[in-house]
């Protein structure tokens, strides 16, 4: 039986590669694992050896200790590879199958999967609706920064690249397909984003670029990125983005110089709840900062799309409230401005197929626009430490040397 390599959570700041078993058509107790989980039998799944995982802003929420994720849990929602497992039950899928996997794990037969509401299918999380890989309170599914894992109800989940040979001339741009390019257009499509729109995206990491890469997919006229790190503001104006310096003070000045007029027909928060202040709070977290802009810039009658991640439980906090995801968000000015919002995971097999095809035919060069990174999986903690702090790269693990990375 092959080793596993994998990267665990081993306290705020630290993560490890550690061995780790090789996958079953079960699932184990371990680290995270709901209870009410193990033992689970996954006849339906598909073991995949991993090409490439990414490193993703929401791994690092944990990584930071700003979850209550427990120490041990193996890491990484954000995997691409090759079937070379399935279960008995698995019936299209097949051994040598070049995927992507949703972030999002879904049974496909429940209400929820039914009507499209991947994100929160009913059948996977004991304790909630929703379940991703390698994720705290998601029902314990082993992370995919790994180089096998197991994906459950694999006809369902996978995406299958239609041709090997050309999905490997752009694996890089092919592995944002499972997180941050659906989530990105997920955040621009519920922000109402059309041709001819103004967008200002609030955040200029990996989902806020791939969000700017999106709306300018979707016709955008002007797409506005704003966020404090000057290196990510310039990777975003690479491929033609306004940018607006958020420690200079609130947006709405500089967008008003950017487009006449002080706000925007569609905000997307691609921040979450880390978010920092505004101006001269910029060193200072805010955690509503965004919420409350995104409702002051965007025109009445407009729509914001929220893909930025907010928790229930915060240990990390600096008050009560917002350890317990309660924030001072201006609902007030939301609704007399008759704003609609969408929050949540994004529903990814309701656009990878498409968003697929649009790489494959060079409509979108994600990769290029997120700075895509491969590095060995032995890199992870260096890799980790870097993204944490500001680097304008998409790190990409590498855990079965198939992206040819050394090191």
């Amino acid at each position: 039986m092959p080793s596993n390599r994998a990267v665990s959570y081993q306290g705020p700041g630290k993560v490890e590669v550690q061995n780790i078993d090789y996958p079953e058509f079960e699932l184990k107790d371990g680290p995270g694992v709901n209870p009410a989980n193990v033992g689970r039998k996954v006849p339906h799944g598909a073991i995949v050896k991993t090409v490439a995982t990414n490193i993703c802003g929401s791994d690092q929420h944990m990584v930071r200790g700003r979850t209550t994720a427990p120490i041990g849990l193996v890491l990484g929602h954000e995997i691409t590879g090759e079937v070379v497992e399935v279960g008995p039950d698995a019936e299209f899928t097949k051994v040598g199958d070049l995927v992507s996997v949703p972030f999002n794990i879904s049974c496909g037969r429940c209400r929820n999967c039914k009507e499209g509401k991947t994100g929160i299918c009913e059948n996977v999380n004991p304790d909630q609706p929703g379940s991703a890989y390698g994720y705290v309170d998601m029902g314990g599914w082993v992370g995919g920064q790994a180089q096998y894992v197991l994906v459950p109800y694999a006809d369902w989940n996978l995406l299958k690249f239609p041709d090997r040979d050309q999905a490997m001339e752009k694996i890089l741009d092919l592995a944002m397909l499972t997180d941050i390019l659906p989530t990105g257009f997920h955040g621009c499509v519920t922000a109402g984003v059309r041709p001819g729109s103004t967008v200002y995206i609030a955040g200029a990491g990996p989902v806020g670029l791939a969000a700017a890469v999106s709306a300018f997919l979707l016709g955008a006229a002007a797409v506005i990125v704003g966020d404090l790190n000057k290196d990510r503001l310039e990777q975003a104006r690479s491929f033609g983005c306004e940018t607006v310096d958020v420690s200079r003070g609130e947006p709405k000045d500089q967008i008003e110089q950017i487009l006449g007029v002080p706000e925007v027909d569609c905000g997307v928060d691609a921040v979450g709840f880390e978010a920092r202040g505004h101006g001269a709070d910029a060193g200072q977290e805010r955690p509503a900062t965004v919420l409350n802009s995104l409702m002051e810039i965007t025109r009445a009658g407009g729509a914001l799309g929220i893909p930025g991640l907010y928790v229930t439980g915060d240990p990390g906090a600096h008050d009560e409230a917002a350890k317990q995801g309660s924030l001072s968000i201006r609902l007030g000015l939301g609704w007399a401005k008759s704003l609609s919002f969408t929050t949540g995971q994004c529903p990814v097999m309701r656009y990878n197929y498409y968003l697929m095809q649009a790489i494959l035919h060079d409509r979108v060069q994600i990769a290029k626009a997120v700075n895509a990174v491969p590095i060995p999986l032995e890199r992870a903690p260096q890799g980790y430490e870097d993204f944490d702090q500001g680097a304008a790269s998409k790190f990409v693990l590498d855990p079965n040397g198939v992206l040819g990375t050394t090191g």
